[in-house]
């Protein structure tokens, strides 16, 4: 049983993204993913600017004046949600921590699908799979989705991005629409990114805190890594220390951006202390203006 306390949180959240979800980009996430073809809807009465190839000649000779046929898009999309849960999910230095952010962008999406009638469907992962929720439609579905999010707690604090999406590409036989919402802390998943990449339409959320990026100046300070547990003591003073670690985060940046452009994946940045719809916003508009 969920305490009152932690069921009213997640009943705000859930009122909150949803409202964010249906007022602020609804359209365009309906325009920057498609169904994947159209289906007969009813005809009407021919009107100027009408393509006249969708003149229906049977139903306009009937009548004696021309009517067209009108097509709608077969939605019936799925969408996969697959969440990094790891240990490192849980620091955050501003607003709120990376795994309040992750949810807030999965619950938002979960909105966004079922309004559109879609399936979602989410993949929680650490060192592991550590549960799988098959994709269905309604806002019950949401509902429990949200909460597991929320409350599930991993069995494991590493990471193994690789393991997730050989999971995905296993339990989804069809193409899908899947969001990754990770701060992508691992190594050696190029090969399963491309192998998600060609077989589903795959977008990346990447998850970061600013101080993952630049080193506070604070003195003396201990560290203690989330996924692993070691140690370490570093003096924040030092400013060749701060350079260093900048230059690291700059390079490990570089080279996911880079692999994400190789495997031909859509991805942004969204942080800790920044906006999240705007972001977003700009994603589904890039990816309109190539349909």
């Amino acid at each position: 049983m969920l305490s009152e306390s932690v069921l009213k949180k997640i009943q705000k959240f859930h009122f909150t993204t949803r409202r964010m979800a249906n007022d602020l980009f609804a359209g365009q996430y309906v325009s920057a993913f498609k169904g994947r073809g159209m289906e007969f809807s009813e005809v009407r009465e021919y009107q100027i600017g009408d393509d006249i190839r969708t003149i229906d000649w049977n139903v306009s000779a009937r009548f004696g004046q021309p009517y067209v046929k009108v097509f709608q898009e077969e939605r019936e999309l799925t969408v996969m949600l697959i969440l990094d849960l790891s240990g490192s999910q849980l620091f955050g230095t501003r607003r709120k921590f990376k795994r309040e952010l992750l949810a807030e962008v999965a619950g938002m999406l979960a909105f966004l699908a079922i309004r559109t009638n879609d399936k979602v469907g989410a993949i929680l992962f650490s060192s592991r799979v550590e549960k799988y929720i098959p994709p269905k439609k309604g806002a019950s579905h949401v509902w429990r989705l949200i909460k597991e999010i929320f409350t599930y707690e991993p069995q494991d604090l590493n990471t193994d991005v690789a393991s997730a999406l050989a999971y995905l590409n296993r339990v989804a036989k069809r193409h899908c629409i899947v969001f990754f919402i990770s701060d992508c802390m691992d190594q050696g998943f190029e090969k399963p990114l491309k192998l998600t990449a060609r077989k589903h339409d795959l977008t990346v959320i990447r998850i970061s805190d600013p101080a993952e990026t630049e080193l506070p100046r604070v003195g003396r300070i201990m560290l203690t890594d989330p996924e692993t547990g070691e140690t370490a003591l570093l003096n924040t003073g030092q400013k060749r220390l701060r350079d260093q670690w900048q230059a690291h985060r700059k390079a490990q940046n570089a080279s996911l951006d880079g692999l994400f452009r190789r495997a031909g994946v859509d991805y942004v940045d969204l942080y800790t202390n920044g906006r999240v719809v705007e972001p977003l916003i700009r994603l589904f508009e890039k990816r309109m203006r190539r349909l």
